[in-house]
């Protein structure tokens, strides 16, 4: 039975971590993650070990509450398994599952944020915007047995993560083991789920004939940028300006591209003329979108592809706030788990944070929440919690519908003090001096102190 004065004290003294646990309850209910892993798995099954306690015992390292897994094993009460038995549960985690773990979160998350800003105004309206791009694992620590005599890096994998910028949810992933394989091939399996009425954004890498295709064929829209090389499309007419964006001039050509089918797909070609370069100095963007004039005009377009970047933002924080990358884990399947795990928790966090802004709206308020500040009090405090409020003791919110998901953390957001968030950004870094340094200088090195002291930096320094 929940303890009412002990929960009061909590949602007093730190609101944020108690919206947490029900966010979490409402992501990562232990039934709903056994019985999807029943439904996706393939040769792998159940003995002692439950999914949901390796999906718990991960989380946990991804929010920062424990530094490894074996850590977050040995603070345990009880584990119904060996710690190798437990590596090995991590090692044979199948790809599919995690995707499936991905889409199966976002499903039962977005609904609740659809209800924490119901009135929110889409970006287009009867169109979800999806952007896609990969993530690649760091190289890992070289703990399994092939690796130790090996000098070089070893990289156990990269996903395709599917961002749904609107709601600052992820909403797909595909793990893929070889951290060779291209992207382009990996792709495949995500246009399988492309639905009708989305908007794909996507860089040059994803640029070719069969990905435009495959989106097209599926009732959905794409604007991606082109690449030098391909899908190489035939001109339909001549390249004709239609106006000016905030960064440059813009232009329009119709353009068509065909399948080894001998099938047509008719398409815009954006060309953005910047005022100034990119940071690669290059000063033309092309485009190519298949949406329609009546929804996407041309320069909507131009702005819309901007919010590509939103997704490499997202890869940041998670980067920052979380434990997504854990060189520790080597083999590629456990590896990759972690990182799916921490992008679920990104999820958690960010409806929180989304619950946050809209009881305390930046507009009225001045402050923007700082996703870091976010993990960094979860982190204090969510330990403690449940330690003294045990799993068993909170009620189960399976039953609630998501409005009524919405209303309780938005009740409990009012009780946060944003001030306590609020994002400090840094002023912007000096861009280095490109090309070669010699060795001597690259090597030198000098005295911190004596550089303030001196405010230059000197000879003698």
């Amino acid at each position: 039975m929940l303890d009412d004065a002990i929960l009061q004290r909590f949602i007093e003294a730190t609101p944020l971590t108690v919206m947490v646990r029900v966010a979490l309850e409402r992501a990562l209910d232990p039934e709903w993650v056994d019985a999807l892993f029943q439904e996706q798995r393939d040769r792998q099954y159940t003995r002692e070990l439950l999914f949901s306690t390796v999906v718990e015992l991960t989380s946990s390292v991804a929010l920062g509450m424990q530094p490894s897994v074996h850590a977050a094993a040995q603070a345990r009460k009880s584990l119904p398994v060996s710690l190798p038995a437990l590596y090995g549960k991590l090692q044979r985690t199948e790809p599919k599952l995690m995707g499936a773990l991905v889409r199966g979160s976002f499903e039962r998350l977005s609904p609740v944020a659809d209800e924490l800003e119901p009135k929110q105004a889409p970006w287009i309206p009867g169109v979800r915007v999806r952007i896609v791009d990969g993530n690649h694992l760091p190289a890992s620590e070289k703990r399994l047995k092939p690796l130790r005599g090996f000098r070089g890096a070893a990289l156990p994998g990269h996903s395709l993560v599917v961002y749904d910028a609107e709601l600052d949810l992820v909403s797909d992933l595909v793990a893929c083991e070889d951290a060779h394989a291209q992207e382009r091939t990996v792709m495949r399996e995500l246009i399988e789920r492309v639905q009708p009425d989305e908007l794909w954004l996507a860089d040059r890498n994803f640029c070719t004939s069969a990905i435009l295709f495959g989106i097209a064929n599926r009732g959905s829209r794409f604007l991606i940028r082109e690449h030098g090389a391909t899908p190489n499309p035939k001109e339909l007419g001549q390249l004709k300006q239609v106006g000016r964006v905030e960064t440059g001039k813009v232009s329009l050509q119709k353009v068509e591209c065909s399948d080894p089918q001998g099938r047509k797909l008719r398409m815009r070609r954006i060309v953005l003329e910047l005022d100034e370069p990119t940071e690669d100095e290059e000063k033309t963007i092309r485009l190519l979108t298949n949406a329609p004039v009546r929804e996407l005009s041309t320069r909507q377009a131009v702005r819309m592809y901007r919010n590509r970047w939103r997704i490499e933002g997202m890869f940041q924080r998670l980067e920052a706030a979380l434990n997504s990358e854990l060189r520790s884990l080597g083999a590629p399947r456990a590896a990759l788990l972690a990182f799916t795990v921490a992008v679920v928790a990104y999820n958690v966090l960010a409806l929180v944070q989304r619950a946050i802004a809209a009881s305390h709206p930046p507009e009225k308020t001045g402050i923007e929440l700082s996703f870091y500040y976010v993990a960094n009090e979860l982190r204090l405090n969510y330990a403690g919690m449940m330690v003294a409020l045990p799993p068993e003791s909170w009620p189960r919110l399976n039953a609630e519908s998501s409005k009524q998901i919405a209303r309780r953390l938005k009740e409990l957001a009012t009780q946060v003090q944003p001030h306590k968030l609020r994002k400090h950004p840094r002023d912007s870094k000096p861009k280095p001096k490109p090309g070669y340094a010699p060795g001597s200088e690259a090597r030198r090195h000098v005295a911190t102190s004596r550089i303030l002291a001196a405010g230059k930096v000197t000879s003698t320094c």
